[in-house]
């Protein structure tokens, strides 16, 4: 008889294990569906890197606008701008562009293009803990990558059950580094300038360019 029930427990808790890490998948599924409705997506948002071991405690804003894969991403500084074909990286304190091609093949990088749907392959999903965050209930989903040489331990993504939007990406490596970026403002299908994702090098008469093939 016990082991009847044993075997009936662990039963049931395999059954509940798929039936959340569904649940997980469902969710993700719709923040997808969600994101490729809109035809361009402006946010702004909160930044922070920390790291115990190293006394590393770094916390900043910026803000990103995104169209397909295109985009222009302001943080720290420095601006980012992908036409669709090559990155440019303009830092104005050293009056440097760097000019770059895109990597693909870096299936770890985490671009403003694919901040939003990174996860659809890759990944691991559990669900986690839900959050009332300013009268807003944010539930989490865990993902765990499935490649041992991801850098990433785990990452947890924060979604507004509401709207269905990414409210918080939490990012935990395996040497213990944590960043957070915290959605501040999000805001859809916006009128964006015709010239939002091209880059005017007129614009920086003084700057060296900096060409990486």
């Amino acid at each position: 008889m016990k082991k009847v029930a044993s075997i009936l427990f662990v039963y049931f808790i395999c059954f509940s294990a798929c039936a959340q890490d569904k649940k997980a998948k469902e969710l993700l599924d719709q923040v997808t569906a969600k994101v490729k409705s809109y035809d361009n997506i402006v946010i702004d948002f909160k930044y922070a890197l920390n790291n115990q071991k190293e006394n590393v405690n770094q916390e900043s804003k910026g803000n990103v606008a995104m169209k397909g894969n295109m985009y222009v991403l302001n943080l720290m500084g420095v601006t980012k701008l992908f036409d669709g074909k090559k990155v440019y990286t303009i830092n104005p304190e050293d009056e440097e562009i760097t000019i770059s091609k895109l990597n693909e093949k870096d299936e770890n990088a985490v671009t403003p293009s694919k901040m939003l749907t990174f996860y659809n392959s890759g990944y691991k999903y559990t669900w986690d803990i839900v959050q009332n965050i300013k009268g807003r209930k944010i539930q989490y989903v865990k993902l765990v990558p499935t490649s041992s040489k991801d850098k990433r331990k785990e990452i947890l993504l924060g979604i507004d059950q509401q709207t269905k939007n990414i409210y918080t990406v939490i990012e935990v490596g395996k040497n213990g580094t944590k960043t957070t970026l915290t959605v501040l403002s999000f805001k859809t299908n916006q009128t964006l300038p015709k010239n939002q994702f091209t880059f005017e090098q007129a614009k920086y008469p003084k700057y060296y360019i900096n060409k990486l093939d």
